[in-house]
């Protein structure tokens, strides 16, 4: 079912853009990052640079606008042990740099899809009342 939204004094409607659930999202992280993964690798660019840090970035850019902010993480993580285990190490096997490295990578990713969730929580726009005097109403 599809429903449609206008704003106050509006009267274009705007279909409203039903979030992904939590695990849903984490299962499409997961999905797109073995895709993109096999994209990296046609493209022959299966190693730890730029390219693949940005293309991931950008999944998780692309996921955090269509889920909850409570996504985040997951999606974050996802992009984690795609990138981690076929972009750096590039035969499926998790590597451990040390909690720094890694953990910076995660919080990254984890942000990336934060910031762009965040902000289509936030209400389009508020409803102004203004008040009126009883003198103004006879």
């Amino acid at each position: 079912m599809r429903m449609y939204a206008a704003r106050p004094g509006g009267r274009r409607y705007h279909p409203v853009l039903e979030r992904l659930s939590v695990p849903t999202s984490g299962t499409v992280a997961l999905l797109a990052g073995g895709v993109l993964a096999m994209g990296l690798g046609g493209l022959g660019e299966l190693h730890s640079g730029g390219l693949a840090y940005v293309a991931y970035l950008g999944l998780c850019a692309i996921l955090g606008g269509f889920s909850r902010p409570r996504a985040a993480p997951l999606i974050g993580l996802a992009a984690w042990l795609c990138c981690n285990a076929f972009a750096e190490h590039r035969h499926g096997e998790l590597g451990w740099a040390g909690p720094w490295p890694e953990g910076s990578h995660f919080a990254m990713f984890t942000a990336t899809a934060l910031l762009v969730a965040l902000p289509t929580t936030l209400p389009r726009r508020t409803v102004r009342v203004a008040r009126l005097r009883l003198d103004q109403l006879g």
